[in-house]
């Protein structure tokens, strides 16, 4: 098994201040996690860790995964294509913006939901207890290469 140097990762911050133990495995996937640069899958991290010869089977990176979700490093996003990623993300509450080309995502703190949730629970009568908000488009680099390709084709 791989073993991982690099102590000061998040992940790896985490695992250590949880009830987790730090095993090889779990420590592996926090390093295939932080090579991530955007959102990724579990289908992902195991073609990585399989190119990477690093010993690790789907079912221990999907319980990985789980453990970095229940300790809030990691988070699941549900796409617009009702495929599910994840997002290596702070421990507050915070939102999503993703780009539908590249997949970059950038976190997205309040921004006047708690106001908007305060008022769909006076309107329901719903006593809300959480919410998760994530918002799909491009970021700005694939909207300037596409907005580009937009005025090639216009000039054709």
């Amino acid at each position: 098994m791989w073993r991982m140097d690099n102590t000061d990762l998040p992940l790896v911050a985490a695992l250590g201040a949880s009830d987790y133990r730090a095993t090889d495995a779990r420590l592996t996937v926090a390093s295939l996690i932080a090579e991530r640069a955007g959102h990724f899958t579990a289908a992902d991290l195991v073609a990585a860790a399989r190119v990477q010869h690093r010993g690790l089977g789907r079912a221990t990176i999907f319980r990985a995964l789980d453990m970095f979700a229940e300790l809030g490093v990691i988070e699941r996003l549900d796409l617009p294509s009702g495929d599910h990623a994840y997002v290596a993300c702070e421990r507050v509450h915070h939102h999503h913006v993703v780009c539908s080309n590249c997949g970059r995502t950038a976190d997205v703190d309040d921004a006047g939901l708690n106001a908007v949730t305060t008022e769909v629970a006076r309107r329901t009568g719903f006593r809300i207890d959480t919410h998760r908000l994530e918002l799909f488009g491009l970021c700005p680099d694939c909207a300037t290469d596409a907005a580009a390709r937009t005025s090639l084709e216009e000039a054709r």
